[in-house]
């Protein structure tokens, strides 16, 4: 299996090079001779279909190494130091993207599968789709090479080969781990999709906006994994490394983030080229540069350029990776110089007071957000280099300049949907503003009544901003759909709650993007709850009790257990609130046989209002008693809720709007019809 996996990958590149080479000749054909195209029109099939081949070789090199870890064939060297025979199967699947070459071969196969939908979705637009192919192709082939030469996943074992693995990371031994990594490389892969439009649109001097509404889709979809993949990563770090957090300004988690941020500037940016035909060469940039982070972002796990729990082992794939990222940068920029005549903007910004200027300072805030979080991942590679020695540049910085960031941009998120295009009237703004601004004032009084001293900590203070913008921003939002609900109400006779759905079908990009703001508004919400956590250690034997908060922790026993894949020792605890039974929570820590590491599995009981987060952090080495470490973590759950509105609003974005045949007649003088909000039924 191992050879034929091997003649995959070799045969999946010869088709990738011939997709390029044989589809960049045919399109310089057509270009050159429009006239006599039936020539180089068969050549670009060819390409289109070489295309397609790529990907089904890749997929049966990837089926060859699940193959193997499923069959325990050791002889494969990935395979002895992913795997062992007890692993569990759903974690045999895993080991394909556990190890720095099989995680190289899914980011060259879901590739391949981008390239596959968008060739045999080729008649959308012929030409622009040929141009993205060969560009995806190119990509392929960089990433396809880095399997056959520096990262080789089929290598096979040198000397007697071993009766069992070494096993998978035990880290990795977990539900999410399944599902984290395809997400995320799902978002960074995707990207080179509306990256290689982009490109072939500016090459091709192609006219209007037309690629933007072809790659919307793609750009959302894409945007929607990786937003899975960060917080499916955030929610792994909080349930199993035991720290008690799922945010800790990991370089590797800097990574996913900062093409998370550009691509978001970039879906906002893009409507205002759709809808005044501005910042055309801004989203070129944009899209460009989410594209080149997402290369940076892999780069810096698999290069060890950084420290993390995540990253790979040093290596000398990161050359590769360099010399990529610099290939791409010369292409980028000769293309733009090139034709950057072709990207003047139609319209300039007339007010300050306008939807266009909110969706600017959005793209600069977002924009500088990344920029201090690439600085702060790259500044210990950058004090290596001058000084000699890695200056590390830790949570304290981040949240000094990302925290009143992030509240910033809480802010143009209520004040966004309110704003018109070109220019909003001063009558208007306070209209729509007065109720917003009622319910963020309340909120803040009602906080400071209840307890908050924003004037004691800097913590308190900006999680108290973040409660009042989020009553904001929710009151504004919801204003809009109640405004647009309430129109069509009158107009059809129907209920608010048929009225309300209606309104979102007639328009489902802009009340799915309310949707999505709303998610984020509900994830701040959650991480605001970080200032108030409460947390307690100690040693905790047979009939022991420990109090935190509302809580009282009891031992009930301490005992051990044993499977094939691992050893484990866990503690019972019976857990008290005010005095009453709540819950029985058993914290765990495991010792894998393969692998001969430790790892620790939190017990959590969780609610809307609290985390209780219970760490087995092992044994006093003198008394041999268990040390439990206790977290109170507030409005954690948030996070998660919000994510998944943020997922339903994405979803919805990208359902086609109701037609008008569809929609319902009114059965009131059409006058009404003039009296719908801004963007209702459009």
């Amino acid at each position: 299996m191992a050879a034929f996996g091997s003649f995959a990958i070799l045969f999946g590149l010869v088709l990738c090079v011939y997709n390029f080479v044989v589809g960049a000749f045919a399109l310089r054909q057509i270009a050159v001779h429009p006239h006599v195209s039936l020539g180089p029109e068969r050549l670009a099939e060819s390409a289109r279909r070489a295309g397609i081949g790529s990907f089904i070789a890749l997929s049966a090199a990837a089926f060859a190494l699940v193959y193997c870890a499923f069959t325990n064939d050791f002889s494969v060297s990935y395979i002895l130091h992913h795997s062992n025979r007890a692993l569990p199967w759903p974690y045999k699947f895993a080991a394909l993207w556990s190890g720095q070459e099989g995680s190289l071969l899914l980011w060259a196969w879901l590739l391949g599968a981008y390239g596959f939908v968008l060739r045999v979705r080729h008649k959308v637009d012929v030409k622009l789709t040929a141009y993205a192919s060969t560009i995806l192709a190119a990509v392929q082939i960089f990433f396809t090479l880095l399997i056959v030469f520096p990262a080789p996943p089929f290598a096979l074992t040198q000397g007697a080969v071993p009766a069992d693995g070494f096993g998978l990371n035990p880290l990795l031994q977990y539900p999410e781990m399944v599902i984290h990594p395809p997400m995320l490389y799902l978002g960074y892969v995707g990207f080179s999709v509306p990256f290689a439009f982009a490109l072939g649109a500016l090459m091709m001097r192609y006219p209007g906006e037309k690629w933007i509404h072809i790659t919307r889709r793609w750009t959302m979809v894409t945007w929607l994994f990786l937003t899975c993949g960060i917080f499916l990563g955030m929610h792994w770090a909080y349930a199993v490394l035991g720290w008690g957090g799922y945010w800790g300004w990991d370089p590797v988690e800097n990574a996913s983030l900062m093409p998370w941020l550009t691509g978001t500037a970039f879906l906002h940016s893009v409507m205002m080229q759709e809808k005044r035909g501005m910042m055309k060469s801004w989203n070129v940039w944009l899209i460009f540069t989410t594209f080149m982070l997402s290369i940076l972002g892999t780069l810096l796990t698999r290069s060890g350029l950084v420290s993390s729990v995540h990253a790979f082992a040093e290596s000398s794939i990161g050359t590769w990776f360099w010399g990529f990222l610099l290939i791409v940068l010369s292409v980028c920029l000769f293309t733009y110089i090139l034709q950057r005549d072709h990207l003047q903007s139609e319209h300039k910004l007339e007010s300050l007071v306008s939807r266009e200027s909110s969706f600017l300072f959005n793209n600069l805030v977002l924009l500088a957000a990344c920029f201090t979080v690439l600085w702060g991942t790259l500044f210990p590679i950058i004090s290596e280099y001058v000084e000699g020695s890695k200056v590390t540049v830790g949570p304290p910085f981040y949240n000094r300049v990302a925290v009143p960031i992030g509240v910033f941009l809480l802010f143009l998120t209520g004040i966004g949907p309110i704003l018109a295009w070109r220019s909003t009237s001063f009558k208007s703004v306070k209209r729509n503003f007065l109720w917003p601004s009622i319910a963020g004032v309340t909120t803040a009084v009602v906080l400071m009544a209840a307890g908050m001293r924003p004037w004691q900590d800097v913590g308190t203070l900006y999680s108290l901003m973040t409660f009042s913008l989020a009553a904001l921003v929710i009151t504004a939002v919801g204003s809009e759909f109640w405004r647009g609900a309430r129109v069509i109400q009158r107009h059809t006779g129907k209920n608010m709650l048929l009225s309300l759905v209606q309104l979102t079908r007639r328009n489902t990009r802009r009340y799915g993007g309310h949707l999505v703001h709303i998610g984020v508004v509900i994830v701040f919400v959650g991480l605001a709850g970080s200032a108030f956590n409460q947390s307690n250690e100690q040693e905790m034997g047979f009939h022991d009790s420990m109090t935190i908060g509302q809580y009282r922790l009891v031992c009930q026993s301490y005992t051990q257990d044993s499977n094939a894949n691992y050893d484990s020792e866990y503690e019972l605890l019976n857990v008290y609130k005010n005095g009453k039974f709540l819950t029985q929570m058993a914290p765990e820590r495991r010792f894998y046989h393969a692998s001969q590491q430790t790892e620790t599995m939190v017990a959590n009981h969780s609610t809307l209002q609290r985390d209780l987060y219970v760490v087995y952090e092992g044994r006093n080495q003198d008394t041999n008693q268990p040390i439990i470490k206790v977290i109170l973590n507030p409005l954690v759950a948030w996070i998660w809720i919000g994510v998944v509105v943020m997922a339903f609003g994405t979803l919805l974005a990208l359902v086609p709007n109701m037609s008008a045949e569809q929609a319902t007649k009114p059965r009131k003088p059409a006058e009404e019809e003039l009296a719908l909000p801004a963007g209702v039924g459009d």
